[in-house]
């Protein structure tokens, strides 16, 4: 399996020691949990942003009308 060597400062190792001790686990699962879940976060907020993107085109000219002072609006003083 892959490996990552990370480094941390002497007041972040004791911390992550800490909470391991709290936890009942050890430092390698609590920072692979740690990592595994900004891993979920981050493609959930991916697969939301696309998804409200793909909401918001298939109905601009419904969000346009619903909130005509929201549009933008070009130089020549037309919505964009």
């Amino acid at each position: 399996m892959p490996a990552l060597n990370v480094e941390f400062s002497e007041r972040e190792l004791a911390d992550l020691r800490q909470i391991a001790k709290e936890r009942g686990t050890s430092m390698k699962a609590l920072v692979r949990e740690a990592a595994a879940a900004d891993i979920a976060r981050h493609r959930a907020l991916k697969e939301g942003a696309e998804t409200f993107r793909a909401f918001f085109t298939a109905h601009a000219e419904e969000f346009a009308a619903a909130f005509p002072e929201d549009e933008a609006v070009t130089a020549r003083g037309e919505a964009a």
